[in-house]
């Protein structure tokens, strides 16, 4: 795994993790009972983004350590993968 495909990994990793923690603990402007006119009750009203993007450093570090890890030590394969056998036989 090149330096690219790991910054890639990271990436994705860190987005899927974002979009998952995200919606944890919003408070909205219907739970605080403060609705702008205009607004969906819905619309969050603390959001706290930074300490949830630094929540996602941290998991996402340790998700791409154990994913590399899995990867460089070849304890799985791409040949793995290949349910179909679109690669062809594996040479020996």
């Amino acid at each position: 795994m090149g330096p690219t495909s790991a910054l890639v990994l990271f990436a994705v990793i860190w987005f899927m993790t974002f979009l998952i923690v995200i919606p944890f603990r919003i408070e909205t402007q219907g739970d605080r009972g403060d609705v702008v006119p205009g607004t969906h009750a819905g619309s969050p009203e603390v959001h706290n983004l930074k300490r949830k993007a630094w929540i996602t450093t941290g998991i996402s570090v340790v998700l791409w350590l154990i994913i590399a890890g899995i990867i460089l030590s070849g304890w799985i394969t791409i040949e793995d993968l290949d349910w179909f056998n679109r690669m062809g036989p594996p040479e020996s």
